[in-house]
């Protein structure tokens, strides 16, 4: 049985490294007991607003977002060797990697996440101090899944790092670490909203300002009301990978001044207000509303949201006792998330799986990303 060698942290401030009163932190203690630093970062689901977490949109008018994290997460594993190796493994997709010891690793094979981040931790936070380390990961959900689970993978390896060598890393600094590490280090498109989804959890209000300004508004929302929304919300996987394309699309149509695609833009981000609005004070029928309106202003930001599968998958629900639905994340496939009375929820799961689909209830989480230590 593993037994914690310290307690999760929970503060939106600095953290510190794992400590027990010794006197050693980080990589030494760690190393004498054995232990194995432990993270995770929860998954989210987009409720509305999505895509106007985009650079060039976000940079130019301002995007909003609500979103709420989910009990599914993305987990992270760091021990130290005693030989001159780094290994990585991702045992979700069954990938393993191995590389000699070095301060800064090529981003053009293996696992390009997990050497992303190491690169970023060695190179800004350790001075170029290298260590022999073992980094493994596991996700609650498949690649491409439209939860976020990316971007909290990144978050959880991040948060690892941070215990094992007690990195001053706030939440923000973590999710923004996280952003800049996927977008810039790896030149992978997306927007904002999951690194900081999955760094502060919960259900927030997120607004993404001109010159890279990020407010995190965690929402106070009555508890009997969240209980109504998730007793209301069932996720089902459409069994292909959201569409990598639709953001450039989106991107493309924003910085060409496309009106239908701009004018669609702006209303998702009134429907983020809208429904924080609805929510806080406990319309769950007007939530369903403004996600069924939002679903249409997404589908006219590009092309591709849509397609054949992803209707079908609607139709299945609607037949089934939905009343509201909408792809989570940029949409082409990955899962949709569907609104019904809570009286019809196993009805609607029932359906969607009986035509081949994967259907299932959510619950929300609360905190976000969190570490811990454990002895071998």
């Amino acid at each position: 049985m593993n037994i914690p060698l310290f307690l999760p942290f929970h503060d939106y401030g600095t953290r510190t490294a794992l400590s027990i009163g010794t006197g050693l932190t980080g990589p030494q203690l760690a190393r004498r007991e054995g232990a194995s630093i432990r993270a995770r970062a929860p998954l989210r689901l987009g409720l509305a607003g999505g895509g106007t977490d985009l650079s060039p949109y976000c940079d130019e008018y301002g995007g909003a977002i609500l979103n709420a994290t989910i009990g599914r997460y993305a987990y992270a594993h760091l021990g130290f060797r005693d030989d001159h190796r780094i290994c990585f493994s991702a045992h979700d997709v069954e990938q393993d990697d191995v590389a000699p010891l070095a301060a800064e690793l090529p981003l053009d094979s293996g696992l390009r996440l997990h050497r992303a981040v190491y690169n970023r931790i060695v190179r800004d936070f350790l001075r170029g101090r290298i260590h022999a380390i073992s980094v493994s990961s596991t996700v609650d959900a498949p690649p491409g899944s439209g939860l976020g689970a990316s971007s909290a993978l990144v978050v959880a390896l991040v948060e690892a790092y941070r215990a094992a060598f007690g990195l001053p890393l706030g939440r923000y600094d973590v999710a923004r670490l996280a952003f800049e590490i996927e977008r810039v280090d790896l030149n992978l498109a997306g927007g904002r909203q999951d690194q900081y989804a999955a760094a502060f959890g919960g259900v927030n209000f997120m607004e993404f300002l001109p010159n890279d300004r990020v407010i995190v508004n965690p929402l106070r929302i009555q508890p009997t009301y969240l209980y109504e929304l998730e007793a209301s919300l069932v996720v089902c996987f459409t069994g292909q990978s959201r569409a990598s394309a639709i953001i450039q699309d989106q991107m493309r149509a924003v910085t060409k001044s496309d009106e239908n695609a701009l004018q669609a833009m702006h209303q998702l981000k009134a429907d983020a207000v809208d429904m924080k609005q609805a929510l806080l004070r406990g319309n769950i029928q007007e939530v369903a509303d403004v996600l069924n309106r939002s679903w249409k202003a997404k589908c006219r930001t590009s092309e591709l949201v849509s397609n054949s599968m992803v209707q079908r998958v609607f139709e299945l629900g609607l037949k089934n006792g939905a009343v509201a639905g909408k792809v989570s994340g940029a949409g082409g496939g990955g899962f949709v998330m569907f609104m019904t009375d809570p009286e019809q929820r196993y009805r609607l799961i029932g359906g969607l799986n009986a035509n081949g689909m994967t259907a299932s209830s959510v619950q929300f989480a609360d905190g976000g990303a969190e570490a811990w230590a454990t002895s071998r």
